[in-house]
C-alpha cells in the first residue's frame, strides 16, 4: 500500500528507539523526511544512520527534552529551516510508571504528567502553525490503560488518559483546518524498558533468557505473544498517512486484544 506520504516531513518523539523509530522506519521507507526526537543525540545519531541505511531515506535526529517548552521550540525551527515544512506529529515521547496510591508520590505524578502530557502540549503548540498550512496530522501514543485503568497503574493512567482525551479535543478543534488526530494505544510491546528488567534479572540467573522472558510476558496477552514495535509503528504510520484521510477523534488499541474495551 503506497501510504501517500512521499515528501512530507514528520518529527516523531520518543525517536531513538522501539515504536517512535519503528515509525519512522516505516515512515522514511515511504518517502517521508524524518526528525527523530529524543533526549539523547549519541542514542539518536545510531538510530538516524540506522534508519539511512535501512530505508535510503532522509533522517535527521534532534536532541530535545519535550519537558522543555523553549527546547521545543527551537527543535520545531530546526525542522522547518531544514526542510521548509512539517506534516506530521507524532507524540510518542513516554516511558512507564506505575504504584500503588498508597506509595505514588507527587513527583511521581508530576513527571509522568509533564512529560507525556506537557510534552505533547508543547510539540503540538509549536507544530500547529505549519500543521495548518500542510494540512497535517497528529498521532499521539498512549495505552488502553488510558481507557480503562486498572489497579495500581496511576500515573501512566493518569496522564495516558489526559492524551486520549487531548486527541479527541484536538480532533474537533483542529478540524477546519483539515488536521487530523488519532491516538494509538499500545499494550505490550518488546522494548528498551522491557530488556533492561530482564537485563536485570539474567544477572541473577544467567540461564534466563531473553526469549524465556518475552515468553512469559507474552501468557497474559490473549494472542498469546509480546508485540513487536512494528506493530504499532505500522499503524501510526497508516494513521498519518493519507491512506487514513477520514479517520480522526479515534483511539486505536494496539494491544494483542488484552483491553477491556474497544
Amino acid at each position: 500500500m503506497d501510504l501517500g506520504v512521499s515528501g512530507k516531513v514528520a518529527i516523531i518523539t520518543g525517536g531513538s528507539d522501539g515504536i517512535g523509530l519503528a515509525a519512522g522506519e516505516r515512515l522514511a521507507a515511504e518517502g517521508a523526511k524524518v526528525a527523530l526526537v529524543a533526549r539523547t543525540q549519541a542514542d539518536l545519531d545510531a538510530a538516524a544512520d540506522a534508519l539511512r541505511a535501512s530505508t535510503d531515506g532522509e533522517v535527521i535526529g534532534i536532541a530535545t527534552d519535550v519537558r522543555d517548552e523553549a527546547a521545543v521550540k527551537a527543535m520545531v525551527d530546526a525542522v522547518v529551516e531544514k526542510w521548509g515544512r512539517v506534516d506530521i506529529l507524532i507524540n510518542n515521547a513516554g516511558t512507564s510508571s506505575a504504584a500503588s496510591f498508597e506509595k505514588m508520590t507527587d513527583e511521581q505524578v508530576m513527571d509522568d504528567f509533564t512529560l507525556k502530557v506537557m510534552g505533547a502540549i508543547y510539540c503540538t503548540r509549536h507544530a500547529l502553525p505549519h500543521l495548518k498550512i500542510a494540512h497535517g496530522a497528529i498521532c499521539n501514543t498512549t495505552t488502553p490503560g488510558g481507557k480503562a485503568p486498572g489497579a495500581r497503574s496511576q500515573p501512566t493512567a493518569l496522564s495516558r488518559s489526559a492524551g486520549i482525551s487531548l486527541t479527541k479535543t484536538w480532533s474537533k478543534e483542529f478540524a477546519e483546518f483539515g488536521i487530523r488526530v488519532n491516538t494509538v494505544c499500545v499494550g505490550l510491546l518488546k522494548s528498551r524498558q522491557h530488556r533492561r528488567r530482564w537485563e536485570q534479572a539474567h544477572e541473577k540467573d544467567p540461564n534466563y533468557t531473553l526469549e524465556e522472558h518475552y515468553a512469559r510476558m507474552g501468557q497474559s496477552v490473549p494472542l498469546g505473544r509480546v508485540g513487536e514495535a512494528t506493530e504499532a509503528g505500522d499503524v501510526i504510520a497508516f494513521l498519518c498517512s493519507g491512506a487514513a484521510s477520514y479517520v480522526t477523534g479515534t483511539a486505536i488499541n494496539v494491544d494483542g486484544g488484552t483491553a477491556p474495551v474497544v
